[in-house]
């Protein structure tokens, strides 16, 4: 299983954090670093990371930069500033709210002792998502993000990995000391463990996910079209999944506090059955190796057929925070799907507040209150709707062997005309919008397979 860094049930007294932000002036460095959310805003989130990996946060400090210091990240004046609040406050742990190199992540944990760890934003998601991960296939996709994370950046805390994540190495055949090669310092020994043991979560990660394409597989061939709920982290949509489908999923004020993908069974307005996935939250500054290393579980939304899109309307940047989901699903290669959004959290606007979203930017979107169960029945007619009503043209070329699809074309779309051909058969008509990357490698002009 994944090892946190961050001490847990053991500690007697609550680790103290201290947060670190920093706002760049160049818009561009801005957006290489993800961020979305106003500078007051994301040190708030990253304050609620804080709490849900269990810290108490003591205090912050924020600072103005054209671009990171090479060397500490933030600058000397900062740096000498925070070694103060040091002596001051005596916290254990120093969070920065962005990506920390290599370089970074040395030099302060030389001017800040050993004894204070220090932490990234992204390592402190990983470290959340270590704590959460309650399944085999989390506890191995969280596992490899920490090890790919955590590789380049070996330093005096990163040491003996290798036995550190929670008896992984054992199982992987590289546990214990060992004999060191000719020259080989220990530094090395840890990256070539590390080394072999991303080697085996890949293979064991790649089984997973081809378990988890059979599954899927079953399930077209079922013909039960799958929902992808999915939205920044906290904003609700486990509650909208138990709310929909009287299911049990684990729904709490925290951030990342449902990990793994659970999926329930829906009937929908008119009788039609549909497959609602509950998925992980997505964040601002998503860290890459939580993207590469949750490849199985993101193609539950790669591969489904509409996506419920779940926006906390009450939140101070609502906006900002689609607008990041947005950008994540078009990275992996969802941003085409049919998508409903939904405004979550209602019961907390005026009816004033109601009108002026309305007229927003996000005000196509169906109001609900997933706790109340409020705006439930016009929020699945309208997925009945995008899933089986709204018929998009097409005209394909089926060879005769793909009967199979010659009879979903009839049975869920609606035919205007058919050519039939020496080798296949050219039908024209419409088809339901979740079907389309069925018929599109048979869509007229192209070669039938």
């Amino acid at each position: 299983m994944p090892r946190s860094r961050i001490k847990h049930e053991t500690t007697p007294e609550v680790q103290k954090a201290f947060l670190v932000g920093v706002e760049f002036k160049d818009p561009a460095y801005r957006a290489r670093a993800g961020a979305r959310l106003p500078l007051e805003s994301s040190m708030e989130e990253l304050a609620l990371l804080c709490k849900t990996a269990g810290l108490e946060v003591v205090g912050q400090t924020t600072q103005t930069l054209d671009a990171p210091n090479p060397n500490t990240f933030i600058g000397p004046g900062k740096l000498e500033e925070l070694i103060a609040w040091r002596s001051a406050l005596d916290f254990d742990v120093v969070v920065f709210d962005d990506e920390l190199s290599p370089r970074h992540l040395r030099e302060l944990e030389e001017a800040l002792g050993e004894d204070v760890i220090v932490l990234d934003r992204t390592g402190l998601i990983l470290d959340i998502f270590a704590q959460h991960a309650r399944t085999r296939e989390g506890a191995l996709q969280v596992e490899l993000a920490q090890y790919e994370y955590r590789k380049p950046r070996l330093t005096r805390q990163w040491t003996h990995l290798a036995r550190q994540a929670g008896g992984g190495a054992g199982r992987s055949g590289t546990g214990g000391v060992g004999l060191r090669g000719p020259g080989e310092t220990q530094l090395e020994i840890d990256r070539r463990r590390i080394d072999e043991r991303i080697a085996r979560l890949k293979r064991e990660l790649e089984e997973v996910r081809k378990q988890r394409a059979q599954h899927r597989a079953q399930r077209k061939r079922a013909e039960i079209p799958v929902v992808a709920i999915v939205g920044y982290t906290n904003a609700g949509k486990s509650t909208l999944l138990n709310a929909i489908a009287k299911a049990d999923v684990l729904a709490e004020d925290k951030l990342f506090a449902t990990l793994d993908p659970t999926t329930r069974r829906v009937r929908l307005p008119h009788g039609h059955l549909a497959l609602f996935t509950d998925t992980v939250g997505f964040i601002q500054k998503l860290p890459t190796q939580l993207v590469a290393a949750f490849r199985a579980t993101l193609e539950e939304i790669t591969e489904a057929d509409a996506l419920l899109h779940v926006v906390d309307i009450t939140h101070p940047s609502a906006f900002e925070q689609a607008q990041t989901v947005i950008d994540t699903l078009r990275e992996l290669g969802a941003g085409a799907k049919p998508v409903v959004t939904v405004l979550n959290k209602a019961e907390q606007l005026s009816p004033e507040q109601r009108r002026r979203l309305a007229t927003g930017a996000l005000g196509e979107g169906i109001f609900i209150s997933a706790l109340r169960r409020e705006g439930l029945d016009t929020l699945l007619a309208e997925v009945e709707a995008v899933l089986f009503e709204r018929l998009v043209p097409i005209r394909v070329r089926l060879p005769y062997k793909a009967s199979d699809l010659m009879a979903l074309f009839r049975r869920e779309g609606a035919v205007d005309s058919e050519l039939p051909e020496e080798r296949s058969v050219v039908l024209s008509g419409r088809i339901p919008g979740r079907l389309l990357e069925v018929f599109m490698p048979y869509a007229a002009g192209r070669s039938a397979p």
